[in-house]
């Protein structure tokens, strides 16, 4: 019901849009738009993917011999469980990493607030490659990465940003302090644990349980990456990096589209966007997002090509969901009962 709902809710807000602007006009600036340019920026699925998925490796315990760390360190917190004490079987190899991606994209599509990376970790639970919470602490680790790379972009945009206004700098205070809380919540054991009981004193009972539960992996996922400060920077790195892909290729849907915005510009309002687009509203960010498209691109082009850009911003969603399609029934038969 939930998920029809955000349908709806997204379908509204597009007949909206498609209502109050040049709804042929879109559509020409689809067909005009640049064929190389546009195959390029559609292409750059392929490095995002394979980035993401070189990452995954890269947060995966390197040897069993790891395990006594975790349990150390495990031992010396109140987040220790009865799995705690998780073991390496087997490594994550660089096509079953890609796979893996591209299934939890496909059920991203079809699941709420992006649950399908929440499977990635059942998955790589029983696919033998880790067993217990160390799996779900690696996705939760993954995800935190991700969204901190993103404020971080979007803050290093917004204060580069030349036509500031009193609401850009409400939205570069507020990115900034959801930044700076991020990173204490990464940084600080203690400020998150007390964080967690906050948010689950002050939440109704039922999500209070699942904020407790996070609090667990949260504390499990800590004692395990900062115990090796060169990987954590690796993959912090990496994160970095891969976001500015994102990014760059937003900004090359704008030179498929025959139309400009200075890149650094783009910086900025982009990750605006995508910010918007995460907003548990909309089915994965449609609606809201191709609204704040048109809005913040306001000054660099017409209504309409922004409205055709928020087409190929869901295509970024939508291709690695299709392409994942193929391997999803593997992944999806390891949730059927045996036997």
């Amino acid at each position: 019901m939930k998920r029809f709902l955000s349908i709806l809710v997204s379908l509204t807000i597009l007949l909206l849009i498609y209502w109050k602007i040049d709804f042929v006009g879109l559509v020409q600036v689809l067909v005009n738009c640049d064929r190389l340019w546009m195959a390029i920026s559609l292409a750059m699925v392929i490095p995002l993917t394979m980035f993401t998925a070189w990452r995954l490796q890269m947060l995966m315990p390197s040897s069993a011999t790891n395990t006594s760390a975790i349990n150390t360190n495990a031992a010396n917190t109140n987040t220790a469980n009865t799995n705690a004490a998780d073991i390496t079987q087997g490594r994550l190899g660089f096509l079953a990493a890609n796979q893996l991606i591209l299934a939890a994209s496909s059920l991203n599509m079809v699941l709420p607030s992006k649950m399908g990376d929440i499977a990635k970790a059942y998955f790589m639970r029983d696919r033998g490659h880790l067993t217990g919470s160390l799996a779900l602490s690696l996705v939760v680790f993954e995800k935190s990465c991700d969204m901190l790379s993103l404020l971080l972009w979007c803050v290093f945009g917004l204060l580069i940003y030349p036509q500031k206004d009193w609401l850009f700098w409400v939205m570069t205070v507020s990115v900034l302090t959801g930044l700076l809380l991020g990173l204490l919540l990464l940084g600080s054991v203690q400020f998150a644990q007390f964080f967690f009981r906050l948010a689950a004193s002050v939440t109704p009972r039922s999500l209070g349980k699942k904020i407790v539960t996070l609090s667990h992996s949260w504390g499990e996922m800590h004692d395990y990456f900062w115990r090796d400060r060169t990987q954590l920077a690796k993959i912090t790195g990496m994160s970095v990096f891969i976001w500015f892909l994102h990014l760059l290729q937003i900004w090359f849907f704008i030179l498929a589209l025959n139309a400009w915005a200075p890149f650094l510009a783009s910086l900025a309002l982009s990750p605006l966007a995508i910010l918007a687009g995460l907003l548990p509203l909309t089915f994965a960010g449609v609606g809201t997002r191709d609204a704040a498209l048109i809005a913040f691109y306001q000054p660099y082009f017409a209504a309409p090509t922004a409205a055709a850009l928020g087409v190929l911003c869901t295509s970024r969603y939508v291709i690695p969901a299709i392409a994942g399609l193929p391997f999803l029934e593997k992944y999806l038969t390891l949730t059927r009962p045996k036997g």
